[in-house]
């Protein structure tokens, strides 16, 4: 019965879905003919004869796909006679896929119709399903466990909130368990609050956060190299990573407060989502502030106060080339609960949240004791700490060295994950 009211309220939803994927934007990449693919119209894999099995492995977007780039790597280097196929929602999210090479192959995720995800398991004709944190959509698990493909979870995380919602329909809960295999979880709360919606103890292991075993590769350090000669090498440069509406206000409230005391200080604003570059863009020159776009070809020089982080997939260079990092989506109550602060803590960068971090407690209470990052309850408070680390490199040394000792010491997830779900894989 709940799958049936389920599936009559996608498809009355589903128009507005498809309009918000498949609409042309000038900051997103275009489905083109692909669109067929959110029905379950794709095209068979490309196999060789050493291909044994195939992993789906499901990502949303940009940020997921950035998570689980690592374990796909360790994966096909430990088992390369698995066939990846990797889904994504968006097309930023393939976009970024793209760049995996032919590690993977890429195809749309389809819309949560029963038919569309049977359609799409009989062409793809996978051996398992890998889903990347917590998107789980009931008629995908429901045809797959008709298919006889086991679903497990990876890198799987569940809010107070989000626990709390699931319980209050237990039904929810009791059919999540029945229709997932095993959850590999981030941390021991994690794992209690999944038990708490009625998975048993055998179906949930803590292996730790994928994101810990973050590869800072060369070319990353060459990229924030380059962009930092662009931005300015000898001038205090902090990012304002992920902002979601209604955050950029308050920070750039926070920069003037900055530049009051260091005035050759450049704020590098990275938004969340694309769609509110432009907006973001008018913000800044409202509040009569210089700005430079990355995607523009104007250089940005002594008078630039804002530069404009309008790309994807480009955190990991924009916060090399930085001093320090405040991670937004910390500043709107229960709206958000913050984003991972393990990036900047990978490259050596003391941080700075604002006081709602809940997504992300238990690596931000890490980072806490380890005395790599401070928690702001205000904007004044974040424009303080902000001006001490700027004119302090010291500080900025030790609380980045400590950011990355805590990463050290967590990693080992990639391989945890990868000895649970193929323990008689032969590498």
């Amino acid at each position: 019965m709940f799958r049936i009211f389920y599936t009559l309220l996608i498809t009355l939803i589903s128009p507005l879905a498809l309009y918000s994927l498949l609409k042309k934007r000038s900051d997103k990449p275009a489905v083109g003919e692909r669109w067929k693919e959110y029905f379950g119209y794709v095209s068979p894999l490309i196999l060789d004869e050493s291909n044994q099995a195939i992993i789906w492995l499901h990502t949303v977007s940009v940020g997921e796909v950035l998570g689980a780039t690592a374990f796909v790597r360790t994966l096909k280097q430990r088992y390369p006679h698995l066939k990846v196929v990797m889904t994504t929602t968006t097309t930023t999210g393939a976009e970024q896929v793209s760049k995996l090479g032919d590690l993977v192959e890429h195809r749309f995720m389809p819309l949560d119709f029963p038919w569309a995800i049977r359609r799409f398991i009989r062409t793809i004709k996978p051996t398992q399903l890998l889903i990347m944190e917590t998107e789980l959509w009931p008629n995908t698990l429901a045809v797959a466990k008709q298919m006889n493909v086991p679903v497990s979870v990876i890198n799987a995380r569940l809010s107070q909130r989000s626990a709390q919602r699931y319980q209050k329909i237990a039904a929810i809960g009791r059919f999540l368990a029945r229709h997932i295999e095993h959850i590999y979880c981030l941390h021991q709360d994690d794992a209690e609050r999944f038990q708490g919606l009625g998975f048993a103890a055998a179906q949930v292991t803590v292996t730790g956060s994928l994101k810990f075993d973050i590869q800072v590769s060369e070319q990353v350090i060459e990229q924030g190299i380059q962009l930092r000669a662009e931005l300015g090498a000898n001038r205090p440069v902090w990012v304002a990573a992920s902002t979601h509406q209604g955050e950029d206000e308050p920070l750039l409230e926070v920069h003037r407060q900055v530049l009051a005391t260091v005035p050759n200080a450049l704020l590098v604003l990275v938004p969340r989502h694309p769609e509110r570059f432009k907006s973001v863009a008018e913000l800044v020159s409202s509040q009569g502030m210089r700005c430079v776009r990355r995607t523009s070809s104007q250089p940005v020089d002594e008078h630039t106060q804002v530069y404009l982080a309008d790309t994807m997939g480009e955190m990991m260079t924009v916060l090399s080339a930085s001093d320090v990092c405040f991670m937004a989506g910390s500043l709107l109550g229960d709206k958000v609960g913050g984003h991972n602060l393990l990036e900047p803590a990978a490259l050596g960068l003391p941080t700075i949240t604002g006081p709602s971090y809940f997504n992300f407690t238990d690596i931000t209470q890490q980072l806490l004791q380890a005395k790599a990052t401070t928690v702001c309850e205000t904007p004044d408070q974040i424009a303080t700490t902000l001006i001490m680390l700027l004119n302090n490199r010291s500080a900025r040394t030790i609380q980045g060295q400590s950011a990355q000792q805590v990463v050290n010491k967590n990693r080992g997830s990639i391989d945890k994950t990868l000895t649970g779900l193929f323990p008689h894989e032969a590498a």
